[in-house]
């Protein structure tokens, strides 16, 4: 997400704005600021506080030890584009239009900067938006930086924020968002070092190489689309007959473009602190989707395997959310998150959002919960996960998975064949086949061609 604006017209700009009340009346009293971090292509073990031994984090390992961290958080759909507009419109990606990376979202949706602003918050959006079809500046105020790579962008972003934070004159609450594209880098990488050179680049990495994953190797029945994911000599993008030693070096690589997010992460951290919202503001971290990393010789995402489906969320705030506190019970879906900033900003949530809010479980209460929630990928891929199982299907594809999560957390061995198995795999189609009837679906438009040149902007 690229502005025209410079540090100088920001600050003229925002001034303005604030004396002049844009946007919105004056707001209700006493409503908390709430500031969103969110990260791409970051799975959920890729924390160090979280037990990831392999990356050092010290940034987001400050949220995990003031907040707490749920370990059963799910994209509703692991691509950038669905994930994000289901994000800030509560609905899934068959709802919201964004059924694929590029797809336009539906026109007259209200996505949560203009919700919120309509309720007297200042919405203010630095980074990575990408949600197609709608200019993030029809939705929020926009800071400077961030667009093409995190490696040169994600500082503009945090600085943006941190001169926001640390500036900014006003009683009324705001919405701050912080995109970063970090380690979405991972994908420049991988094209970079597709083909395995037979040897280590740097040998005194050779101690250092985090090993295969548990689930190097899988189960190999898969529906197509998962197949055609797997690294082949057809894709230039993908790896192609890489040693384990490679893998490992990729892993190495992976966890150190994490590192480079949580350094920007600390710089918004930072500011926030030194502020004058430390106290009053609440703090969300989370990531888009996840990321292979090997896990069944997978790379980047659009598969639903926890690798790409699994991600962080972190939610703190001084005094009124526990400090140091895992919640691995909870089934937790990106749809959740509209729904929990309405209800801590004190209003109803976007028409007909279709998740829950955390703050319940946050403030130590025992709200009724879902049994079973269901992501999707693209247009026919559905996941169903319930307590114990995951169950995964693809329209038209008779190949169908399902894995006992308890004994089998790495998703090694599909069940869906298992005659035992018969009773939960029939009742994982009935929860789909009950959430599908439910939805309203959008119609389904067509990817608009790509632009020539360079591949991969904000993939």
């Amino acid at each position: 997400m690229s502005t025209a604006l410079s540090r100088r017209e920001f600050l003229g700009t925002t001034a303005g704005l604030l004396a002049a009340g844009a946007f919105a009346a004056e707001p209700k009293p006493a409503r908390p600021n709430i500031l969103f971090i969110n990260t791409d292509q970051q799975g959920l073990d890729t924390i160090s506080a979280l037990g990831c031994r392999y990356v050092h984090t010290p940034n987001m390992d400050r949220l995990v030890r003031r907040g707490t961290a749920f370990l059963q958080s799910h994209s509703a759909d692991p691509v950038c584009c669905p994930a994000r507009a289901s994000w800030f419109t509560g609905r899934p990606p068959a709802e919201n239009g964004v059924v694929l990376n590029e797809v336009p979202i539906v026109g007259t949706m209200p996505d949560l900067g203009q919700w919120l602003r309509r309720e007297g918050y200042e919405a203010v959006y630095a980074g990575k938006w990408h949600i197609p079809g709608r200019d993030v500046r029809q939705s929020f105020l926009t800071l400077p930086g961030g667009s093409g790579q995190g490696e040169h962008a994600d500082a503009a972003v945090s600085r943006a924020c941190q001169g926001y934070l640390r500036n900014r004159k006003g009683a009324r609450p705001f919405f701050l968002v912080a995109g970063f594209l970090q380690p979405h880098d991972i994908c420049y990488w991988l094209r970079q070092h597709a083909t395995d050179p037979g040897e280590l680049p740097y040998p005194e990495l050779a101690d250092k190489l985090p090993p295969l994953p548990p689930n190097f190797e899988f189960d190999p029945r898969e529906p197509e689309v998962i197949r055609k994911r797997r690294p082949s000599a057809a894709s230039p993008e993908r790896p192609r007959n890489w040693s384990p030693l490679h893998w490992r070096y990729y892993i190495w690589s992976y966890y150190r473009h994490v590192e480079m997010a949580d350094a920007e992460v600390g710089r918004v951290l930072d500011a926030l602190e030194d502020s004058d919202y430390a106290d009053n503001t609440l703090v969300i971290f989370a990531a888009d989707h996840g990321e292979g990393r090997g896990r069944h010789q997978m790379v980047t995402k659009h598969f639903l395997y926890d690798e790409a489906v699994k991600v962080p969320l972190i939610v703190a705030w001084p005094g009124r959310v526990p400090e140091g506190r895992t919640d691995d019970t909870h089934l937790v879906s990106g749809l959740d998150f509209a729904p929990t900033v309405c209800d801590y900003a004190g209003v109803k949530p976007p028409p007909k959002a279709r998740g829950l809010s955390l703050r319940p479980l946050l403030e130590g209460q025992k709200p009724p919960w879902r049994d079973f929630l269901v992501s999707s990928s693209g247009i026919t891929g559905r996941m169903v996960r319930t307590k114990d199982h995951k169950y995964i299907v693809y329209k038209d594809d008779p190949a169908e998975q399902l894995f006992d999560m308890a004994r089998d957390p790495w998703e090694t061995k599909n069940l869906a064949g298992d005659a035992a198995q018969a009773p939960t795999l029939a009742r994982h189609r009935t929860l789909l086949a009950d959430w599908e009837g439910a939805l309203e679906h959008a119609p389904i438009r067509p990817r608009p061609p790509r632009p020539k040149g360079p591949k991969g902007k904000g993939a």
